[in-house]
């Protein structure tokens, strides 16, 4: 499909979580997703995608790593312990995608060296990061249990699933850490601080 071979590499190198997907066509649909979205949003790499429009400090990847760290951990609790039935695989895709969507949103926070042509058809902040990455997942054919665990805003999907609370709750346990390490804030914190700086 002629995609940049750098960004493959990139990908693979920066998210040593693939290496448990243990379905190889949901792996390369993943990689896929990523693929297009660097591309789309003229991402030289993907270590520059910051985790936060205003927090750069760290990066998409340490969140996306440290969310499908904490969700898949926990589905395995909520099976050994409680007898419930996450399905892991589920959850570690759904986690692997569910800030994709950065690739396109957070294009105009970064200095532009960073940046080589943004597609103005996917780049911008027009579809919030959790819906574009939804899109993605859905361009490449991932599941549809994979799919619907991506939104993880309440309100932007009409039912959630096991696997997608899973993802919701992974991310604000990890977005916590980071606010809390970077800023010495909790996340409610520092959304309440960016609405008043906003407001």
């Amino acid at each position: 499909m002629g995609h940049d071979p750098d960004h493959r590499e990139q990908i693979e190198a920066a998210f040593p979580e693939l290496a448990d997907v243990e379905s190889e066509a949901r792996r390369e649909r993943i990689v896929e997703a990523w693929v297009l979205g660097l591309e789309r949003g003229g991402w030289r790499d993907v270590e520059d995608v910051p985790y936060a429009w205003n927090i750069h400090e760290v990066s998409n990847v340490e969140h996306v790593r440290g969310v499908t760290r904490i969700a898949v951990r926990t589905a395995r609790e909520q099976r050994e312990f409680h007898g419930a039935a996450p399905d892991v695989g589920v959850v570690r895709a759904a986690c692997l995608l569910h800030d994709v969507g950065k690739c396109y949103e957070y294009t105009d926070h970064v200095e532009g060296e960073k940046l080589d042509d943004p597609d103005s058809t996917y780049a911008g902040e027009t579809v919030p990061h959790s819906l574009s990455g939804y899109a993605l997942a859905h361009e490449v054919s991932c599941s549809i249990p994979v799919q619907r665990a991506i939104p993880h805003f309440i309100g932007e999907i009409p039912s959630r699933t096991l696997e997608a609370e899973l993802v919701k709750s992974a991310n604000s346990a990890s977005s916590n850490a980071i606010t809390q390490a970077v800023m010495g804030i909790s996340l409610p914190e520092w959304i309440e601080r960016h609405s008043q700086a906003t407001g």
